[in-house]
């Protein structure tokens, strides 16, 4: 009988320790907390993006590492799945940077703000991420494109471009498109600003392509993709439609705000009407929020001002953080959750996420601070 009661011993045990894994779970979002994946890692997924596919959400991000180092790319792109958006399994390094010199992907060089849409045509999942060259700083300006058979990857790096290179906004006039500037423009100067909302980067990287940096995408309703990025050395930014497949560009894009200094922008549609969230240009450092509103994705896009509610301080950081993507709540359709990063330059795998309900005043997206908040 000895054994039998060792067997129920163990059976006990083992029962305990699966009710204390299932108490463990998480069931709430803590903004700025540590955020332990399914192994009790802090998830390193910066500056990330969502994917809902099959019932399950993917989310991809920068992967980082300890140091000042983890500003670039030492890694590659990390990606995690979860059912309930609280807590998230590691899938792994969905985009590896090479080791080889050659390869524009080198170790060492700079990937950002990675997003993945899925083409229901081609059935493949399509990465585009910011990319800098290793030892150019943020000079290429650059957006690259990755593909894969599966959610998870991994993802074939394909190749970095400029976008629209030869061609003009649809909301450039033709007197825009003929217009010449000085070369004494002093910058930041009246007559400066005036010429960058006139063109005066469209015109200057008209033939190579325009730049990219922060970016993220849409895709709308009826299947269409849009890339949407910090252009005009983050002055101006960008909306520019994918093809049908989503990795390449058409010859339609517009500038949004020219001259607003507008970066990190998250889009998202409701009731008809697209809302785009961005922040200022203040390098790793927080400052507040601004929000767009248009009838159409090519605009016109009319400003709403701060999102963001609360103290003075988190009203002119955005609660330390800055803006990555917004995903729709899914116990809630309708109602919308504002992903952001509170970045960590000096080390920045400690780098946190700030996740918060975004609600509506008066036909305005609102984020208030939340220290713990569930989606129901």
């Amino acid at each position: 009988m000895k054994p039998i009661k060792n067997l129920a011993i163990i059976a006990f045990v083992l029962m305990s320790m699966g009710s204390m894994a299932q108490n463990s779970k998480l069931r709430s979002f803590t903004p700025g907390a540590i955020w332990p994946d399914n192994k009790g890692v802090h998830i390193n997924a910066h500056g990330g993006g969502l994917l809902e596919f099959d019932g399950a959400y993917y989310w991809y991000g920068e992967h980082k590492i300890e140091g000042k180092a983890g500003n670039r790319a030492m890694v590659g792109v990390h990606v995690y799945s979860s059912n309930d958006l609280y807590n998230w399994k590691d899938e792994g390094i969905a985009l590896a940077v090479s080791e080889n010199p050659e390869s524009l992907i080198v170790k060492g060089c700079i990937i950002e703000r990675p997003k993945v849409i899925y083409n229901a045509k081609t059935k493949k999942f399509v990465m585009w991420f910011h990319h800098e060259l290793k030892g150019m700083g943020y000079s290429a300006a650059k957006t690259g494109l990755a593909v894969a058979d599966s959610p998870t990857g991994p993802f074939e790096y394909i190749h970095s471009v400029n976008p629209n290179a030869v061609q003009w906004p649809l909301n450039f006039t033709a007197e825009q498109k003929q217009m010449s500037f000085p070369e004494e423009l002093k910058s930041w100067s009246e007559e400066w600003l005036e010429a960058v909302a006139d063109g005066l980067f469209i015109h200057r990287d008209f033939e190579k392509g325009q730049m990219a940096r922060d970016m993220t995408l849409f895709v709308d309703e009826d299947g269409k993709a849009y890339h949407i990025h910090a252009s005009e050395e983050n002055l101006t930014l960008h909306i520019s439609e994918l093809n049908d497949e989503y990795t390449a560009f058409t010859d339609r894009y517009v500038a949004v705000m020219p001259a607003g200094h507008n970066e990190a922008p998250a889009i998202f549609k409701k009731d008809g009407k697209y809302y785009l969230i961005a922040s200022g240009c203040t390098g790793w450092a927080p400052n507040a929020a601004r929000s767009f509103v248009a009838d159409q994705i090519f605009g016109p896009w009319t400003s709403l001002g701060n999102p963001c509610r609360g103290s003075e301080e988190q009203v002119e950081t955005t609660f330390d953080s800055q803006s990555t993507y917004i995903l729709e709540n899914p116990e809630n359709p309708g109602e919308f959750i504002f992903m952001a990063d509170r970045w960590a330059p000096d080390n920045a795998i400690d780098g946190r996420y700030i996740w918060l309900p975004l609600e509506f005043e008066d036909d305005k997206p609102v984020i208030n601070w939340n220290s713990e908040w569930t989606l129901k």
